[in-house]
């Protein structure tokens, strides 16, 4: 009988503690005030060339070379409406004793110019030869980046000795980009 009357007891203190317990009403309006900033670190391009890339079948020395890669992530609507700034990252290492001239060149979708990056690269002389370069897309420039479809990546070698069959030596790029979107 007293395991009864103490279960009842218990019950009805739980139900009373129930009816007073807090709570508020819940405003779903907050959702408006939600602003999400994500921030993408990626990378998109990278090349290997050795020094014999630039030495023709005949032993004459290319001054130039391009390569053109696709670049359409501007497509997407997500994207192209969120995107807030995006910082490009380009790092090249040369080690060939002759100096480059690297442009990164962006294109639309008609192959017409956007605007063009310019790195200067001096020769291997035997100690660490790395030069890097950020460059911030935002307000206008961003504009002319989402309408970017291609990047044109064109080599220009620059006097200097000439280079053969065994000429060592590599010239590197790496780069990556961190993107910057809101969403409201």
């Amino acid at each position: 009988m007293k395991k009864y009357f103490l279960s009842k007891i218990i019950c009805l203190l739980l139900l009373v503690g129930v009816h007073f317990s807090c709570s508020s009403d819940l405003d779903f309006n907050q959702l408006n005030d939600l602003r999400l900033e994500p921030v993408y670190e990626l990378n998109f391009s990278y090349f290997n060339v050795p020094a014999t890339a630039f030495v023709a079948s005949d032993g004459t020395n290319y001054q130039w070379a391009y390569d053109d890669e696709e670049f359409d992530v501007f497509r997407d609507k997500y994207i192209n409406s969120y995107l807030q700034r995006a910082d490009f990252y380009f790092e090249i290492t040369n080690t060939i004793a002759r100096a480059f001239s690297l442009n990164i060149v962006l294109l639309d979708a008609n192959d017409n110019m956007l605007t063009t990056i310019t790195m200067d690269v001096p020769a291997y002389s035997g100690t660490a030869n790395t030069i890097s370069q950020t460059e911030i897309f935002q307000n206008a420039r961003l504009e002319l980046l989402k309408s970017t479809r291609k990047m044109r990546f064109m080599v220009a070698m620059k006097p200097g000795p000439v280079l053969d069959e065994n000429s060592p030596g590599n010239l590197i790029l790496r780069s990556s980009a961190t993107v910057y979107m809101e969403i409201q």
